[in-house]
């Protein structure tokens, strides 16, 4: 937190600031998870700003009065990251590097279709919000085949768009790499099930750099092992740390990241803080307020 405010202060030097725990009067908090006593010490904040994009964590924990207005941050440069993360992972699959590394441990020398000039794959992006809509795009300016499903309907240049519960089988079933970029809600917990699953061309490749909880891990692993998925690319999980017992850290057709799609940038995050903090002391509607009955 002192660097948070240390690269606020360059922004805003007249403004105070006060690192928790402090009983010294605020108008806004800015934080991840903020303690529950925060709030009983703090009576009349404005806002709490989320130190990120997620806001499940928050959310999930119940401790922010009813009358504040979470805050979230919006991208803050952290789409080009998850981009960045989603074309590794499509090219991972699409040029067989797990079977390389595979081939490297055992020193076995060994060219499959034709060394990798193989059709290239139709990517589906499942969330097509600030992030999910940059990947989706970023993808497509790559040469890829993107396609992208929502909750709601979503029109980006050079992506076919899904939207609703009814469109997502015949989204799933013209999808060979899944890239999840859904934010973690009600709705969206345990969306990547054995039935979604097996909704997607055999040997379709997953990457999941939303939430761990989008995934039901059991039917995740249980599709690796019939081939219905060809791999996965997993960098979010239910528990993090993820346990070291975990299946996932042995599975040969699964690559664990620990949570690094995407990290948040200490100065873009602390100068879209001080615009957003501007606008709401100017009385204007501040963007990315967070509707708790949704979820984001």
């Amino acid at each position: 937190m002192p660097g948070i405010i240390a690269e606020l202060r360059k922004h805003q030097p007249d403004w105070q600031y006060f690192a928790w725990p402090s009983d010294e009067p605020c108008d806004y908090v800015v934080g991840w998870k903020p303690p529950a006593e925060l709030f009983a010490r703090q009576p009349k904040l404005k806002a709490v700003i989320n130190y990120g994009a997620g806001v499940d964590a928050i959310l999930a924990m119940g401790a922010v009065p009813a009358h504040l207005p979470i805050v979230r941050l919006e991208d803050a440069g952290m789409a080009q990251q998850m981009a960045e993360y989603a074309i590794y992972g499509v090219i991972h699959h699409q040029r067989h590097m797990q079977i390389y590394l595979a081939q490297q441990r055992d020193k076995h020398w060994q060219q499959h279709e034709d060394r990798g000039n193989v059709r290239r794959p139709t990517v589906g992006v499942l969330g097509l919000g600030e992030m999910g809509g940059t990947v989706a795009t970023r993808l497509a300016a790559f040469g890829y085949t993107v396609q992208g499903w929502s909750r709601s309907q979503r029109q980006i240049d050079g992506v076919k768009t899904f939207a609703g519960s009814d469109r997502l089988a015949a989204f799933l079933a013209g999808t060979d790499v899944l890239v999840s970029m859904l934010p973690l809600t009600k709705s969206t917990r345990g969306l990547i099930n054995a039935q979604t699953l097996a909704q997607l061309p055999r040997g379709a490749f997953l990457v999941n750099a939303g939430r761990g909880g989008h995934l039901v891990d059991a039917d995740v692993l249980a599709a690796l092992d019939s081939g219905q998925l060809g791999g996965a690319l997993l960098d979010v999980f239910h528990e993090e740390p993820l346990p070291k017992d975990h299946a996932y850290w042995s599975h040969p057709k699964v690559i664990v990241t620990p949570h690094i799609a995407a990290t948040t940038p200490i100065k873009d995050a602390c100068a879209q803080i001080v615009a957003k903090i501007g606008t709401m002391e100017r009385g204007e509607l501040v963007s990315g307020i967070v509707d708790p009955k949704v979820g984001y």
